[in-house]
């Protein structure tokens, strides 16, 4: 059965605002005040918390990073999880398109290396939990993106067959979890990276949630509705 899945941060929702706030309350908490700024670090956010207290804690000539990094990278989370959807929002025209894939007859879930709690709980909070039948984070196996396992995780959970999904994602991460997969990866142009992830050539790219359906469609086929 044909599957679509998506990457959560920076592709399903941008989640930067929060991410960030949550940094800058640890920087904060040690008299450094915010280290990071809402739109000019965006990219970062989507490389995890560890990322965030490393580039904060670099502009401020810490001694040793790593120590404070992995001191912070806890309490990084509890206050993420404390104020997890107060700045993040789907991007538009998200959900319509789930809902339009779902219709079609594909089968839809999600693959991201956000803590598997953590996506659990975002999701539920925005109210577009059930939407999914599958959700995969990055401890829900010993391994994570751009592993291919996780991938062909959240395909299975949703019900379908791993030859015949495709990933929508933002990231190099995404690109590679698809090519080692060897099934096509579509990214969003609206994510941190922009335009920039052009350079990395996947086999689609969309603007917009408007045109994910003809992306997919064009990639792996529309769905046998019977086999369904």
């Amino acid at each position: 059965m044909k599957t679509v899945i998506f990457d959560l941060d920076g592709t399903l929702a941008d989640t930067s605002g929060d991410l960030i706030a949550a940094a800058n309350s640890r920087f904060r908490a040690l008299g450094h005040g915010d280290l990071l700024d809402p739109v000019a670090d965006a990219e970062t956010a989507f490389h995890g918390g560890r990322a965030m207290l490393k580039l904060g804690f670099s502009r401020v000539g810490l001694a040793d990073i790593t120590a404070g990094v992995e001191a912070n990278y806890l309490p990084f989370i509890e206050a993420y999880r404390e104020a997890i959807d107060v700045h993040t929002s789907l991007y538009p025209g998200t959900m319509a398109a789930v809902g339009r894939l779902k219709t079609a007859g594909y089968k839809v879930g999600i693959c991201t290396n956000k803590p598997a709690a953590l996506a659990e709980e975002l999701m539920t909070r925005l109210g577009v939990r059930g939407e999914f039948a599958s959700l995969i984070g990055a401890d829900t196996l010993p391994v994570r993106k751009p592993d291919p396992a996780p991938l062909v995780e959240a395909v299975k959970r949703a019900g379908g067959d791993p030859a015949q999904s495709v990933l929508i994602g933002d990231t190099v991460t995404d690109r590679k979890t698809a090519e080692a997969l060897g099934v096509p990866c579509i990214l969003v142009t609206f994510g941190p990276a922009g335009q920039g992830v052009e350079a990395l050539k996947p086999e689609g790219l969309i603007a917009h949630y408007d045109a994910l359906d003809a992306e997919v469609a064009r990639l792996i086929g529309l769905p046998d509705v019977d086999a369904n």
